[in-house]
């Protein structure tokens, strides 16, 4: 799996110098809604991985937040992310990430979450402890609920906000401190490396945790995620260090 991994590396760091590089200049938007925007960036960064990724493996899929490229019955599957925190890259916030996972058979089997702002890259491969920056890493050791910093997500849409909003209530009593910080992919990249003590969302795609799920199982920690019954290809997920309780 070494060349599918290194092959993702390669595409998030082109990507993440496209994205830091234009991070500063006016963005042109492609849609406003009422809580989201999508700019002709997030297209832009989406063709330079799939041009990267498929060129090396052009039997391959790739299913991405920007539309979907070749037969996606096919076992090898990409799901990307290509600009995840497309709010704060608009705003000039400087948290935002690419996330790039491959899936095999249905399974994810590489995982790769670069933030170029930082410089951080996180990866990871199925059987082998996760990296950041090549050095190895592990989910946090903190169970108590009143010592742990959790990010909930509050989603993209009036429905999915009202749906989140009382367990962000529920959470910020019990915790240290909760954030909303803007990032799906960052928020499990940070519970995967011990920074966050748990990631709770009830509206989040597939491409939003997909690199983020390997990184944190890999990393000693659990991910439980459940399709939304009400909410077409959605998911609430729960992922955490593995021993915390968080009492939902």
């Amino acid at each position: 799996m070494k060349h599918y991994l290194d092959a993702a590396k390669n595409a998030a760091r082109k990507a993440g110098e496209l994205l830091r590089k234009n991070f500063h200049s006016p963005q042109h938007v492609n849609a406003a809604l009422a809580h989201d925007i999508k700019l002709a960036i997030d297209v832009e960064t989406q063709e330079l991985i799939t041009k990267a990724l498929l060129k090396q493996f052009p039997e391959h899929a790739l299913y991405g937040e920007e539309g979907i490229v070749g037969d996606q019955s096919s076992e090898h599957q990409w799901v990307v992310d290509p600009l995840d925190g497309t709010v704060n890259y608009f705003y000039q916030i400087p948290h935002f990430c690419v996330s790039i996972a491959l899936r095999w058979k249905g399974e994810i089997i590489v995982g790769v979450i670069y933030d170029p702002m930082r410089d951080e890259m996180w990866s990871a491969q199925k059987g082998e402890k996760p990296r950041l920056n090549g050095q190895h890493f592990r989910v946090s050791e903190r169970n108590e609920l009143s010592e742990a910093v959790i990010s909930v997500g509050l989603a993209k849409t009036g429905h999915s906000i009202d749906s989140n909003l009382p367990l962000f209530e529920a959470m910020i009593h019990r915790v240290r401190k909760c954030r909303v910080l803007g990032s799906a992919a960052l928020d499990m990249a940070y519970v995967a490396c011990g920074r966050l003590d748990a990631y709770i969302e009830r509206g989040i795609s597939l491409w939003d945790i997909a690199a983020g799920w390997i990184l944190i199982e890999t990393a000693g920690g659990k991910v439980d995620l459940r399709p939304r019954k009400d909410m077409k290809d959605k998911y609430s997920i729960v992922a955490s260090n593995g021993v915390i309780d968080l009492k939902l």
